[in-house]
């Protein structure tokens, strides 16, 4: 069995002895319930990973010993940006943990026209914070050593306006009907792939979207709620150009 493997944010070495930060402490033992000389992993983002040994346990500390680092890396050769229209209830939360596990390397969440959730100021900061976590909790179940950036929440159209046109590589955006399919496109090694909200992008979004060179794409003849489609589209283009192929 693989040791529970955990997101560390503290400086990690060979040889180094720390105490565990409180959530990945109260999770290791509370939750897990490690004992002491429990073999872990601990990974802080930066690429590799580490072994580590669970040294003493008290009420207020768990201490570790960290091991020699490993440098693998199970990262996708293709660089996918997944520009999301904002979810509602915990739809986002599902996607975004789906993303990371199909090999995501950046998400970015907009506000579109449909977006049933509005966010505005702290509750806004809030949510991201809370979307990075998820991207982190993923990458700790995956075993992906380096955790993709959830952006902050920009409007799309605002979005579009700054980013979309000097965006790198291949632009897509699902779209019932499209001309165009996944493999009349590629192959591809950048991929920005942009998802409407429940509803769908607006008319008027989908042309400012084409103006900013995103091609329309479609995925068979059925309409796929906005939690699959993205999943859905992430996970052939991984089959079609990416780390799915062959296997």
């Amino acid at each position: 069995m693989n040791s529970p493997r955990f997101f560390c944010d503290r400086p990690l070495g060979p040889g180094a002895r720390l105490d565990l930060p409180e959530a990945v402490a109260r999770h290791a033992v509370r939750v897990l319930r490690l004992p002491p000389g429990a073999m872990i992993t601990l990974f802080d983002g930066r690429g590799g990973e580490y072994p580590a040994t669970l040294e003493s346990i008290s009420k207020d500390r768990v201490s570790v010993s960290v091991g020699p680092w490993d440098p693998v890396e199970r990262e996708s050769a293709l660089a996918l940006t997944l520009v999301q229209a904002i979810q509602a209830a915990d739809k986002m939360d599902y996607t975004i943990q789906k993303a990371v596990e199909l090999g995501i390397s950046a998400i970015q969440p907009v506000a579109s026209r449909r977006s049933v959730v509005k966010l505005s100021g702290e509750r806004q900061q809030k949510r991201e914070s809370h979307w990075q976590s998820v991207a982190i909790s993923a990458c700790e179940q995956c075993g992906r050593n380096q955790v993709p950036q959830v952006a902050p929440v920009r409007p799309l159209d605002a979005w579009l306006a700054e980013s979309g046109q000097t965006l790198p590589g291949l632009r897509l955006m699902l779209a019932p009907g499209a001309a165009h399919s996944l493999e009349q496109l590629g192959p591809a090694s950048q991929v920005t792939l942009l998802i409407g909200a429940e509803g769908g992008l607006e008319p008027g979004e989908m042309a400012t979207a084409a103006q900013a060179g995103f091609i329309p794409v479609r995925l068979g003849p059925r309409i796929l709620r906005t939690e699959t489609a993205g999943l859905a589209a992430l996970a052939a283009i991984q089959t079609l150009w990416g780390d799915f192929k062959g296997e």
